[in-house]
């Protein structure tokens, strides 16, 4: 039994464990966790991140097919090459940006570009080096990335145990701390640059660049971390977990994980995974209201609004239409939400 896998009871074990250094190899078991679409306005395949497998999987759309693009299932390590001679140590997360694929390869400590053929190559951080250093390539550091996103030249992580937002600049691998300071955590702490201060951020996404949305998973909140890393909390109450549906603070969440922005810039969408439900919340005014999901049931059940069954989400993609697609059923399901809340399953296995 692999380390995310016995590990996924409960999502905060997921996130405060480091599961590189106990996980075995010797069955390549399902964890996909980190999603993204090959193309938003017309999606025609997913890629996934299969941390447990160690591998960088394609999901065909229409097929519902799945093939490795990179990577070799069951063996991990850090190896710069193409398709199955390429190594990968717990992949986590995955974006996609100008054409190619990052992923937050989170037990080699480091960033790695994926070409769509499968060539895979090392942008930033030093394989088995824990840091915090803000340098360019392999001088810089990172511990344990979880979440990542982009937007034009610029990549933004969550690095998780660090408790810190980086930037990473993909075409010159710089790396930089945009909010948040290294090794300290905090729940209430809104500010700008270092004197903000975040507990175990997870996933985040952003639209354009000028804000970034966080899942803050162990304060229970979402954050807003501007261009110039300024942090605010849009909705959710530091240090309560729960399952309300209100405005801004009243709000509760219950170890959010997985964010996504739609194309216009309106609404927010979290994998709300120990409530085992997808959440929606207005941007301009910080209403959170449940998508599809019912609070405290977990289950596998495709259907419309509350009577749609979830097992610990985590990652999300969205597309040009708003619909969603969410890593499930304890990391080894894909589901769609439409923007009616409605849930389907497909019909691909890892």
């Amino acid at each position: 039994m692999t380390c995310i896998r016995h590990l996924a009871l409960a999502v905060v074990i997921l996130i405060l464990a480091g599961c590189g250094s106990g996980s075995s190899t010797s069955t390549p078991a399902s964890g996909i966790l980190g999603l993204t679409l090959d193309d938003p306005a017309t999606p025609t395949k997913i890629y996934v991140a299969n941390a447990d497998n160690q591998t960088i999987q394609a999901v065909d759309l229409t097929t519902n097919a799945v093939t490795t693009l990179a990577g070799l299932a069951g063996n991990a390590g850090l190896i710069n090459a193409t398709g199955s001679s390429a190594r990968f140590y717990e992949p986590f997360a995955i974006t996609k940006l100008a054409g190619d694929l990052y992923i937050a390869d989170t037990d080699n400590f480091v960033i790695r570009k994926l070409t769509t053929v499968g060539v895979a190559t090392t942008l930033a951080g030093s394989a088995g080096t824990t840091g915090s250093n803000d340098a360019t390539g392999t001088s810089a550091t990172f511990n344990i990335s979880k979440g990542i996103t982009g937007f034009g030249n610029f990549l933004y992580l969550a690095d998780t145990y660090n408790q810190i937002i980086r930037k990473v600049d993909i075409t010159t691998g710089a790396v930089t701390t945009l909010a948040g300071y290294a090794g300290t955590t905090g729940s209430i702490d809104n500010g700008t640059g270092s004197s903000a201060r975040f507990n175990y951020p997870f996933g985040l996404t952003t639209r354009d660049g000028s804000n970034i949305y966080v899942a803050d998973t162990l304060n229970q909140t979402i954050r807003v971390v501007s261009s110039a890393g300024a942090v605010t909390t849009l909705a959710g109450s530091a240090g309560n977990a729960g399952s309300t549906d209100a405005t801004g603070t009243a709000a509760k969440f219950n170890y959010p994980a997985g964010i996504a922005i739609d194309n216009a810039g309106l609404n927010l969408f979290v994998a709300d995974s120990s409530n085992h439900v997808i959440r929606q919340i207005v941007i301009g005014s910080g209403v959170v209201t449940t998508l599809a999901g019912t609070a405290g049931s977990s289950g596998s059940t495709d259907g419309s609004g509350a009577a749609a069954r979830f097992n610990t989400p985590i990652g999300l993609a969205i597309d040009n239409a708003s619909n969603l697609y969410v890593t499930d059923q304890l990391y080894t399901k894909i589901r769609k939400v439409t923007t009616a809340g409605v849930v389907t399953t497909l019909a691909a296995s890892f």
